[in-house]
């Protein structure tokens, strides 16, 4: 019976990263906060490109909901703490792995530990966790860790890279000013992606409620945030370069097949940005009038 052995595990790596970059990889820490839709995919991709260290926290349970796009939600797993049924996966990947776990999630008395070491932060949080994510963004932001943020959008991926040398993630969003969480998740929601793609082909727009915290999902689309963020912590890591920051993003599409970068200075106040937004508003106005 074969043993495991790193070398040989991730030998097929080689090629796309240098032997000494791989070491590299090895002995970086990522930190993985939720383990939902895309943070459990994240920390699965992550692991099998070699990544040796993680952190991560998840407070939830496998729900039957859950079914349609998360990793670890079988129904052998059905009640258990994703963070438990994850941790299994990552480790019958790499034996090896040095896992830190936090069973409570991003709590703000723990945030400290929680991000301690690491040295790239990958956003896997639920869209409607904010003040968990601005408390773990500020955090990252005071540590000069980059963040990695990649949205599952339609049937497609946009992502964020928050680091020293580009925009704040409050600056970018501009969460301050906003009266409520509605108006907290439309802003999230045009600031992830600037050139909402995903708009021209929702088959039902009923089924989209911010207030109530509700909207549809794939799996298609968390694999390619996955693979997105992957390639984007890979760069960071090594050191690679070719790293887009805030206020610059990028939205790949697979259903319209189309790519688009896009560049807004001034984040939320951008004109752009805030045409956007107003148009956004009156889609969801419209969709819920539709709905009485």
């Amino acid at each position: 019976m074969k043993t495991f052995d790193y070398d040989t595990a991730f030998s097929r790596h080689i090629g796309w990263v240098t032997d000494s970059e791989q070491q590299r990889l090895k002995n970086a820490r990522v930190a993985i906060g939720g383990l939902g839709g895309v943070g459990g995919i994240h920390l699965l991709t992550l692991a099998r490109m070699g990544i040796g260290r993680f952190t991560i926290a998840d407070f939830d349970v496998f729900d039957v909901v859950n079914f349609n796009r998360q990793v670890g939600a079988t129904v052998s797993t059905l009640e258990r703490p994703k963070i438990d049924v994850l941790s299994e996966m990552a480790l019958d990947i790499n034996p090896g792995i040095d896992l830190r776990t936090f069973p409570e999630g991003i709590q703000n008395d723990t945030l400290d530990a929680f991000l301690d070491d690491a040295d790239v932060y990958v956003d896997g949080l639920d869209f409607f966790a904010f003040e968990a994510r601005r408390q773990t963004f500020s955090a990252c932001e005071r540590k000069k860790i980059p963040v990695v943020t990649a949205a599952p959008l339609g049937m497609g991926t946009a992502v964020l890279v928050f680091a020293p040398g580009g925009m704040s993630f409050e600056d970018y969003f501009g969460f301050e000013e906003c009266a409520d969480e509605t108006e907290m998740a439309i802003r999230f929601l045009v600031g992830l992606s600037p050139a909402m793609l995903q708009r021209g082909y929702v088959a039902d727009m009923s089924q989209v409620n911010l207030a109530e915290r509700r909207g549809p999902s794939s799996i298609a689309s968390c694999q390619l945030c996955a693979g997105v963020a992957a390639v984007e912590t890979l760069k960071l890591l090594l050191g690679r370069g070719g790293v887009r920051l805030a206020p610059r993003a990028s939205q790949f599409d697979a259903y319209r097949m189309r790519y688009v970068k896009t560049w807004r200075p001034g984040g939320y106040r951008n004109p752009l940005q805030r045409l956007m937004t107003l148009l956004v508003k009156a889609q969801l106005a419209k969709s819920t009038t539709n709905k009485r």
